[in-house]
């Protein structure tokens, strides 16, 4: 079996490596194109491609997965598979070409939480559980049909970071059995129900403002869903503050929302409908620290409210 890799982040990474502990010769990688970032915007490459120069894999980095030259040399290669873990949308030009199909790794259940962060938004929607999918490719994103299938269980405290880490070893067993049921023949793949579907659209700014007038569990969950990055925030006075772990203290009292209930060495605040304890945040300009921490350096007093604006009274 000869394999094509297409992924870029970190989380497709145990699914390479497994790919690879197996046998199996993995005859290209394609990632997405070296960029600038960090201090001084130094050329950056993706996770994916530094592990790809390590095992001595040929990388490919096209900006347009229509350009002839770029499809001409996936042909050349003559692929029996594509697996794409963690990558753009491939066009049919593309993942038509393995004579065996080309298949994706999906962080749901699908036909739940299609788009661009079903780890979030399962998280964000109160979801205690979700999985991976694997499936063949289609034009119309996320649709194709279902190859296999892992559940997992999301804890009620978990957040994002910690449930991607989890979905991407998972999913790696499951990358490498669909693999083999591809190679063996086996591979029985099930249509989606599309009256089943939800969508995972891709994060904003916007998704991440704290709405105080939420109750509780709605607060807790945007938190955890959007932690560590871009994390949930809000406003003190003129400061923004990113969340990264709160719990929820109670599901009925309550103060005008957005109030600060109680600020010593823990920080409750009021909700449309109960009260959260925020464990973890970040000051603009400083520091991820603990809550103990904060207010050492910050002066916060019971009656204060945080707010959806800058420059709003503390």
């Amino acid at each position: 079996m000869k394999i094509i890799f297409f992924g870029t982040p970190e989380f497709a990474i145990p699914s390479l490596r497994m790919i690879l502990q197996e046998g199996y010769e993995v005859a290209a990688v394609v990632t997405a194109p070296d960029k600038p970032g960090g201090r001084g915007q130094q050329i950056l490459s993706s996770p994916v491609k530094k592990y790809a120069i390590q095992k001595s894999i040929p990388v490919l980095q096209p900006q347009n997965l229509r350009d002839k030259e770029f499809i001409d040399a996936i042909k050349n290669i003559t692929p029996d598979v594509m697996v794409v873990v963690a990558y753009r949308i491939l066009p049919p030009e593309v993942f038509t070409i393995p004579q065996r199909g080309a298949f994706n790794l999906h962080a749901s259940l699908l036909p739940r939480y299609r788009g661009a962060a079903p780890i979030n938004w399962a998280i964000i929607r109160g979801e205690t559980e979700t999985g991976v999918t694997t499936f063949f490719l289609k034009e119309k994103v996320d649709t194709g049909n279902i190859i296999l299938q892992a559940r997992c269980p999301i804890g009620e405290h978990e957040t994002a970071g910690e449930l991607h880490d989890k979905l991407a070893e998972i999913g790696s067993g499951v990358v490498l059995h669909t693999i083999g049921l591809i190679e063996q023949g086996k591979a029985k793949p099930i249509p989606q129900d599309n009256s089943l579907a939800s969508s995972a659209p891709r994060l904003t700014r916007e998704t991440g403002l704290i709405d105080w007038t939420a109750d509780a569990t709605a607060v807790h969950n945007l938190v955890r869903g959007l932690s560590p990055v871009p994390a949930a925030y809000t406003f003190l006075g003129d400061s923004m503050l990113k969340l990264y772990r709160t719990s929820i203290i109670d599901k009925t009292v309550s103060d005008k929302p957005g109030t600060i209930m109680k600020a010593d060495t823990q920080l409750h605040i009021a909700t449309g409908n109960g009260v959260v304890n925020i464990h973890e945040l970040q000051k603009e300009g400083k520091k991820r620290m603990d809550t103990a921490s904060f207010l050492r350096g910050t002066q916060v007093a019971p009656g204060q409210r945080l707010h959806s604006k800058k420059n709003s009274q503390p």
